[in-house]
């Protein structure tokens, strides 16, 4: 007893509160600085510095007015667009009106010499001012702060690669993918869902080009994706195609149509499946004949109308074969027509033939692909024969 009231005394110490206390400070800002820059916080902290930025730049400007012109004061108005709220903007605003009056002030009409207040001055802080709050609405209206803009993006970027992942094959077998978004972008129609079913003995494999490119199209593939998704494995084989058509459909996008293959590969036998709906035909190398030959399955464009029928075309890989999927980004152009592309991709692959295909893919998109402006996407399934490349 008396050594926990001894306890409890040495905790109620001046030195023990004040311990408490700056821990619960020190945990409060790091907590306010986190959702601050996260989007979730209060913008005061922002507005706090910016307004005492302005009578410091309104004192340095009336002590040397030379080396701190009194257009300074749009530092803290641009920075304002970006980091406050409207409402928070007009206060900002407010100080730094008074500013330039007392500058205008004290420093004397501006026809008198060099530095003064002008009417250019104010035009241009003016201006300022009214862009910042253009941006500030703008931002306010789709809800996503400048801070956590940019996160999400990347975000989604992310989310867009994961899940275009695919998943790891048994010895023997060999998978790559390569993905080029037209215009150097970070974002594109085109995408990959993978998945190993059937308890791991089948992969399932579906490459889909939306409708458009680049950032135009990413939102939409990002919502595909993670559609799509969650039907591969959810539905057999034969069905997925028309449950995809049928989600696209209710979506009733203006530009809301696709293309779609989906290859359905046994991993212990080699046969597989291939689903087309309105997509560039898979091309499949013998390893037997060194042929590349045309794998075509029937089947409309995803979106367009409803009761839609997609017949597989069916397959085999054996030992040493090669099965290429691609978007028709990569083959086909405006001033070049897909039969030609086709050939053109076959012949810079007939050069991996005799060393395997072993990071062919980003490879064969610089070849034939590189400056075209357009997503391109291509897949490469290898059944490795007994000398392939470790």
């Amino acid at each position: 007893m008396a050594a926990g009231r001894e306890r409890r005394a040495a905790a109620d110490t001046f030195t023990a509160r004040m311990k408490k206390l700056v821990h619960r400070v020190r945990t409060g800002v790091r907590k306010s600085a986190v959702d601050y820059f996260r989007g979730d916080g209060s913008d005061w902290v922002a507005l706090a510095g910016l307004l005492l930025m302005i009578p410091l730049i309104a004192m340095l400007t009336m002590i040397d007015p030379v080396w701190f012109s009194p257009a300074a004061l749009v530092l803290p108005i641009v920075a304002g667009g970006l980091l406050l709220r409207p409402a928070s903007l007009l206060g900002l605003y407010a100080a730094a009106a008074t500013a330039l009056i007392i500058e205008s002030v004290n420093l004397g009409p501006y026809t008198e010499g060099p530095a003064r207040v002008t009417p250019g001055i104010v035009l241009v802080v003016a201006a300022c001012g009214f862009f910042g709050l253009l941006i500030a609405q703008f931002r306010s209206r789709v809800g996503v702060p400048w801070r956590r803009g940019g996160t999400m993006l990347f975000d989604l970027r992310e989310r867009i690669r994961v899940q275009s992942k695919l998943p790891q094959l048994p010895a023997g077998w060999h998978r790559e993918m390569a993905l080029r978004p037209a215009g150097g972008q970070s974002f594109s129609g085109d995408f990959v869902v993978a998945a190993r079913t059937n308890g791991g003995r089948t992969l399932e494999v579906v490459l889909t080009d939306v409708s458009g490119k680049g950032m135009d199209a990413g939102s939409r593939a990002l919502l595909l994706s993670g559609a799509f998704g969650g039907l591969l494995g959810s539905l057999p084989p034969h069905a997925f195609l028309p449950a995809a058509n049928g989600y696209l459909l209710r979506q009733d996008w203006d530009e809301g149509f696709a293309t779609s293959i989906h290859l359905v590969l046994d991993l212990d036998s080699g046969d597989y499946e291939l689903f087309s709906a309105g997509h560039p035909p898979g091309l499949q190398l013998s390893a037997g004949t060194g042929r590349w030959e045309e794998k075509a399955a029937e089947g409309p464009l995803l979106g367009v109308y409803d009761g839609a029928q997609f017949d597989p075309v069916k397959g085999s890989l054996r030992p040493g074969d090669v099965l290429m999927l691609f978007t028709d980004g990569l083959v086909e152009t405006s001033d070049r027509d897909i039969v030609e592309g086709i050939d053109r991709l076959t012949g810079e692959a007939d050069r991996y033939v005799p060393g395997g295909f072993h990071g062919a893919a980003w490879h064969l998109i610089e070849a034939v692909a590189k400056d075209v402006n357009d997503d391109r996407a291509l897949l490469l399934i290898c059944r490795e024969g007994p000398t392939a490349p470790k």
